[in-house]
């Protein structure tokens, strides 16, 4: 036992230090990433694919990378915003690592992007402990998925700095209950922003890169209490 804990502490120092290399890497270029975390089905393309137009009808050069298990069919997706989309397909593995986001950015990512969007793997365990380099880390709930998400995932949403929750028209019909998640989350990560939105009535539209550019333009971003006793 001991022996896989200090291999599982190597491998995330290991990607610590490289996260901390690509976002400086990033930045001296001026490129922002924010990182989108989710459960399968939470709707984080959706809400890239209205995301991405809003931010080019800005005049905001933005760019999406979003990874799967297989299919490119999110990519197909947001392709369709016209911003530079790629897929990453990770054949098998449950969530992208800083090395390997930095090898599918070289001789990709275009030299103007402002902000990039990255869709991780639907997964709200693996990709939770593992830093990309982001400026901005999001975690995504629809409303279908219950109020106790963020007590069944706490290191997901306990190092999240923006929580969004998503299909908020089902609302109703999923009789879900905004107070106690908004209690749960506070529960796990004192202080966070908690943002409805709906693809479907457009609650919510353009806070995404709204946040984004508010951390790109260097404002203070929310520092979990997870975060800082893991310092």
């Amino acid at each position: 036992m001991c022996r896989t804990v200090d291999l599982r502490q190597a491998v995330l120092a290991k990607n610590t230090m490289a996260a901390g290399v690509l976002r400086t890497e990033l930045t001296a270029r001026g490129t922002t990433v924010v990182n989108l975390l989710s459960s399968p089905g939470s709707g984080k393309t959706a809400l890239l694919e209205r995301e991405l137009p809003l931010a080019r009808e800005r005049g905001i050069e933005v760019a999406a990378l979003t990874a799967d298990l297989a299919t490119e069919n999110d990519a197909t997706r947001l392709a369709r915003s016209g911003a530079p989309v790629k897929q990453v397909l990770t054949d098998g593995l449950c969530h992208l690592e800083a090395d390997m986001l930095a090898g599918h950015l070289h001789d990709w990512l275009p030299d103007a992007t402002r902000l990039l969007f990255v869709e991780n793997v639907g997964n709200l365990v693996c990709p939770a402990s593992y830093d990309l380099g982001e400026s901005l880390r999001v975690v995504l709930a629809s409303v279908t998925e219950g109020e106790d998400k963020p007590l069944k995932y706490p290191t997901a949403f306990g190092l999240a700095q923006l929580v969004i929750v998503t299909k908020s028209d089902l609302a109703g019909p999923a009789a879900f209950d905004e107070a106690a998640f908004r209690a749960h989350v506070e529960q796990v990560n004192p202080g966070v922003e908690v943002v409805l939105t709906s693809v479907r009535t457009g609650e919510g539209a353009g806070v995404l890169v709204d946040r984004a550019l508010a951390a790109a333009d260097g404002d203070a971003v929310h520092t979990p209490v997870m975060a800082r006793a893991g310092a």
